[in-house]
C-alpha cells in the first residue's frame, strides 16, 4: 500500500467536509451519494491510479469516469486535494459565472476524464476507453463509479455485454451499493440484486467488500489488476450520506443542499472527525 489507511482515512475526511460545504454554498448539489463513494474516490487517486496533476491528460494516464455523474461533489474535492488544481476553486461549483458543473464535466476541470450527467453512459464510455487501450497496446487502467441505482439502466447491462465481448481486463468498475436513490429504497424502486449473480452472468469478475474499509477497498483493486481476460466489478457495500448523522441512510438527501444549522451541525461533525484522525 503506497499510502498508509489513516492518511487516507484523514484524506477522505477532508475531501467530505469539501463536497458538503460546496452543496451548502450553492444551495444545490447531491451530498448523499458523493459522501458514500469518497473512500473508493479517495483510495483510487491517492494510493491506486497512475496519474500526473502536472499533466492530467497524459496519454499514458489510468482514466477514471464517474458514472453517477451528478455526484460531482466526491470527484471535484478529491481531484483538489491530489493537486490538479486549487481548493479555491471549489467556490465555483454550480455558480452561474463559474466552471465546475453540477454534474463532472472535462472541459473547464483539470483531471476530468469524461463529462458525464445521463445515467449509464459513463460506463459505456469507460469501455470505449478500456477498447482503446486494448487496441492501442497501451497498459493504462479504467476505473468508473457508479450507483446501484443507475444500474438499472438497460445501457449499464450492453456495456458489459461489450466488456465481456473484448475480455476488458483493464476496466475495474465499482458499484456504490448504498441502498437509496432519489425516490427511496433501490429495492423498493427497481429491484436489480442479486448483483453478484447478474455481473457474473455478464462475464465479470465480482468481488464483494465493505466500501469504507480501506484495506478491504485496496485489496479488492490488487485482486482486480491480477484478473486476467475478464473485466472486474467491485460492489462496494457503503452508507449513503456517511460521515453526517443526519444525512446517513436518508434518501432525502440524495440531492439538497443543508440549511444554515444542518450545515453547521455537518461541519462539526466533520471537523471533529479530522480532528480524532490528526490526533
Amino acid at each position: 500500500m503506497k499510502t498508509d489507511k489513516k492518511t487516507l482515512a484523514l484524506t477522505a475526511a477532508k475531501a467530505r467536509l469539501l463536497a458538503v460545504q460546496m452543496v451548502y454554498e450553492a444551495a444545490s448539489g447531491h451530498p448523499g451519494g458523493s459522501l458514500s463513494c469518497l473512500d473508493v474516490l479517495t483510495a483510487l487517486y491517492f494510493d491506486e491510479m497512475k496519474i500526473d496533476p502536472a499533466n492530467p491528460r497524459d496519454p499514458e494516464r489510468d482514466r477514471f469516469v464517474m458514472s453517477k455523474g451528478h455526484c460531482s461533489p466526491a470527484v471535484y474535492p478529491t481531484l483538489a486535494l491530489r493537486g490538479f488544481f486549487p481548493v479555491e476553486e471549489l467556490k465555483m461549483f454550480r455558480r452561474i459565472d463559474g466552471h465546475m458543473s453540477g454534474h463532472v464535466e472535462m472541459k473547464h476541470v483539470p483531471g476530468v476524464d469524461m463529462s458525464t450527467g445521463s445515467l449509464g453512459q459513463g460506463i459505456s464510455t469507460a469501455v470505449g476507453m478500456a477498447l482503446a487501450g486494448k487496441l492501442g497496446n497501451k497498459d493504462y487502467r479504467v476505473y468508473s463509479v457508479l450507483g446501484d441505482g443507475e444500474v438499472a439502466e438497460g445501457q449499464v447491462w450492453e456495456a458489459f455485454m461489450a466488456a465481456n465481448k473484448y475480455h476488458l481486463d483493464n476496466l475495474c468498475a465499482i458499484v456504490d451499493v448504498n441502498g437509496l436513490q432519489i425516490d427511496g429504497k433501490t429495492c423498493d424502486v427497481m429491484p436489480t440484486e442479486p448483483l453478484d449473480d447478474k455481473f457474473r452472468s455478464f462475464g465479470a469478475h465480482v468481488i464483494t467488500i465493505d466500501g469504507h474499509d480501506f484495506d478491504a477497498i485496496t485489496a479488492a483493486f490488487a485482486e482486480a489488476k491480477a484478473t486476467k481476460g475478464q473485466p472486474t466489478v467491485i460492489l462496494a457495500k457503503t452508507v449513503k450520506g456517511k460521515g453526517v448523522s443526519f444525512m446517513e441512510n436518508n434518501a432525502g438527501w440524495h440531492g439538497k443542499a443543508p440549511n444554515d444549522e444542518q450545515f453547521a451541525q455537518a461541519k462539526a461533525e466533520l471537523e471533529a472527525a479530522i480532528a480524532a484522525l490528526e490526533g
